[in-house]
């Protein structure tokens, strides 16, 4: 039975639920975790590095009860760890969203540019990580009844287009393996994508707000995608979208037609 209880004038709340977001101290990560908050769900927010951005985030948060926990997506055994202290914090696990991830800005053409190092980091990041993830936090998802996991993507998975090969190469593997896990985890589980195109954030070093504008003038809609843009499709893909698993959710302006 889902938890999801309707609020006034058509909105959601999550109170009593638990929603953990990887890479939630800035960002698109960050917008997310507000959005949960604000609908009343306890939020776990994981960070590889800026543990004190990390603090500045859920210090912020509406409501209480919020937890900081390292979530580093090149180490499975501490995401494994940082699974069982939500565990042992909460109880319980409703929500997961993978929004950690990282990139290295390598002209396409400069194949020579991309070693080895650069692009097994990019894919143990971006890829192994959310695995060890949801494979860490699968149980307590299961245990819900109601969980959701929200992958979050890039446009780039679909039009090889991106900060670099590997970038690209990384998105569409986790696209493939949200297909699989949507059909291993239901139905107690639904799994979902959300793609962007570029975001008005400082995910991808050298690029800056005016590169995101530049590439947003292309688009039919022509409008700039700011975190809060992602962060809505990921929160309504928990609240809104109850049937829907398996399935991308673009956010790009149009920039695909």
């Amino acid at each position: 039975m889902s938890q999801i209880r309707p609020g006034g004038q058509g909105e959601y709340k999550l109170e009593g639920r638990v929603a953990v977001v990887t890479g939630g101290s800035s960002g698109i990560g960050a917008a997310t975790a507000r959005r949960f908050a604000d609908a009343g769900a306890r939020v776990v927010i994981g960070y590889n590095s800026s543990r004190n951005k990390a603090e500045k985030v859920a210090n912020e948060l509406a409501g209480s009860g919020h937890l900081v926990v390292h979530i580093p997506m090149e180490d499975s055994a501490a995401i494994a760890a940082a699974a069982d202290q939500v565990r042992k914090q909460f109880g319980r696990t409703d929500v997961l969203v993978n929004s950690a991830g990282v990139t290295r800005a390598i002209p396409h053409a400069d194949l020579d540019g991309l070693d080895d190092d650069t692009f097994d980091r990019i894919l143990r990041t971006n890829v192994r990580g959310p695995f060890s993830t949801i494979r860490a936090f699968a149980p307590m998802l299961r245990a819900s009844g109601d969980g959701v996991i929200v992958n979050v993507s890039s446009l780039s998975a679909t039009t090889g287009l991106g900060s670099s090969i590997a970038y690209c190469a990384s998105k569409a593997a986790l696209d493939t393996m949200g297909l699989s896990l949507a059909r291993v985890l239901a139905p107690e589980v639904r799994v979902l994508t959300v793609a962007p195109a570029a975001v008005a954030t400082d995910f991808v070093p050298g690029r800056g707000r005016e590169g995101v504008e530049k590439q947003a003038a292309t688009t039919p809609l022509k409008i700039v995608a700011e975190a809060d843009d992602v962060a809505l499709a990921i929160f309504s893909s928990v609240t809104h979208l109850r049937l829907t698993t398996g399935s991308t959710i673009v956010v790009d302006s149009g920039r695909h037609l």
